[in-house]
């Protein structure tokens, strides 16, 4: 067997992905020593703090949501099929952009700021408007999307059950 091969076989991937991979772990071994300069134990309180809040807390929580969209979304009734199962993304899509948004914006979405409007003299008043515009835009977009899907597949099904006829 070649060294390629091997390579491949124990790794999985090219070695210019692991490469990439060895690169970005530098990448973040010198952010983490360069955070670290500052306030020592309140970063280390902080990332010990966010990998409990997301495994004690934020995983449930979207894991039995995401199960219930399952649920919701698989779900046939009467003689129509039920709806393909690839249809729980365009719930998770949308419901995952409006989460980061609000993760990176939420000072100014739920109004915890007080020096913005000194620092950039602009009002920081229309964040949570935007915030829910936004996320109100991104579902009707993945619902308009859902649905001609939907049909296209339902006529979809109609033809192949005509055919076989």
């Amino acid at each position: 067997m070649s060294v390629p091969a091997a390579f491949r076989r124990r790794y999985g991937a090219s070695p210019l992905h692991l490469l990439l991979v060895l690169v970005s772990f530098a990448l973040a071994v010198y952010a983490g020593l360069r955070l670290f300069e500052g306030d020592t134990l309140g970063v280390a309180v902080w990332f010990v703090g966010a990998a409990l809040l997301h495994d004690l807390v934020l995983l449930p929580l979207y894991s039995v949501t995401d199960r219930a969209a399952q649920a919701l979304f698989t779900r046939g009734s009467g003689p129509t099929p039920p709806v393909p199962r690839v249809s729980v993304n365009y719930v998770r899509v949308p419901a995952f952009v409006s989460g980061v948004l609000l993760l990176v914006w939420w000072p100014l979405v739920l109004r915890r700021v007080e020096h913005y409007t000194a620092a950039t003299a602009l009002p920081a008043d229309g964040f949570l408007g935007r915030w829910l515009l936004i996320t109100g835009a991104l579902f009707a977009v993945s619902a308009v999307v859902l649905v001609v899907r939907t049909r296209r597949w339902s006529r979809a099904q109609r033809q192949a059950r005509s055919a076989t006829k």
